[in-house]
């Protein structure tokens, strides 16, 4: 489809006098048309579970999270991955993500790198891109060359793709296992994706990323309890975490931190059950590391004795 038939770059008609209006009208004016955005995305909610359920199977099954994309799409892809480093534990190589144009392109348009599906797929190689590996391709038009050369790339490797894009029928999801598209409609500022279509793809990585941690056993009831207490402000978060889930003093906590080696999940597990560590870290490992059901397990054990 030409680009100037997309929904993306259409004029949006509650927006054409937008350069006449007072600073608060426009504001107002901007904030409604944000109100549509989640609105789009809740037509999407089916699609994104099933896409969690594949990016969690394969992640627990050792495969990494690989985001890619172009300008906006390919920053939001690259701020997720990063993110969720700190914020769940992981290793820097299990959630990467590339960006047309590499580095420099995060903070400066890389002209013509959108446009090459090459360089995707060189991309890809650089990181030895598998079959293990699950691709979430981000392209708003859902027609940007690079995102679609490394769609076909992983389809070549029998990997998973998942498309998130904002109009429909694309020709990204002709390519892709799977497509995501919250379709919020024309730009406050034509063609300007940053806004809309960008706040869109962004709540979908909220989603996928939160419920493939969820899933991978990185939350318990709503606290992060993998956290790597590798300096004194994350030691402290660590023993609040296991102060909150199980009622335990300060010090009695931060006692159970040291017997866990440090590993807050199986703090917790020890604490609530009557495991010690090493069984404790067995039945996590047994149970893809989610604390509430190990828990449950064991109380229903000594609930028959």
């Amino acid at each position: 489809m030409e680009v100037e038939k997309l929904v993306t770059e259409q004029r949006n008609p509650a927006t054409i006098a937008i350069d006449q209006m007072t600073t608060e009208e426009l504001i107002q004016t901007i904030n409604q048309e944000d109100q549509k955005v989640a609105v789009a995305v809740a037509t999407q909610t089916k699609k994104i579970a099933q896409a969690v359920d594949v990016l969690s199977q394969r992640f627990m099954a050792g495969g990494r999270l690989i985001y890619c994309g172009a300008g906006t799409s390919g920053r939001l892809g690259v701020l997720d991955a990063a993110e969720l480093v700190p914020t769940f534990g992981l290793n820097s190589d299990q959630a990467i993500g590339l960006i047309a144009g590499g580095q420099k392109a995060m903070f400066q348009a890389v002209e013509g790198a959108e446009d090459s599906a090459d360089l995707a797929v060189a991309d890809l190689q650089r990181i030895n891109f598998s079959a293990k590996d699950t691709l979430i391709a981000l392209a708003s038009s859902g027609r940007t060359p690079y995102a679609i050369g490394a769609v076909k790339y992983s389809k070549q490797l029998n990997a998973k793709s998942i498309a998130v894009v904002c109009v429909p029928q694309s020709e990204l999801a002709k390519y892709a296992d799977l497509t995501i598209a919250p379709i919020v409609g024309p730009e406050v500022i034509t063609g300007s994706t940053r806004m809309k279509a960008g706040t869109a793809q962004k709540m979908v990585l909220n989603m996928l990323s939160t419920g493939v941690m969820i899933k991978a056993g990185k939350v318990y009831q709503n606290l992060m309890v993998d956290v790597l207490p590798t300096n004194e402000k994350l030691v402290n978060r660590a023993i609040r975490i296991i102060q909150a889930t199980t009622g335990k003093t300060r010090d009695a906590a931060e006692i159970l931190l040291n017997q866990a080696h440090e590993q807050v999940p199986v703090a917790i597990v020890m604490a609530k059950t009557t495991l010690d560590y090493t069984a404790a870290k067995t039945y996590l490992k047994q149970n893809a590391n989610q604390v509430g059901k190990v828990i449950q397990q064991q109380n229903q054990r000594l609930t028959k004795k």
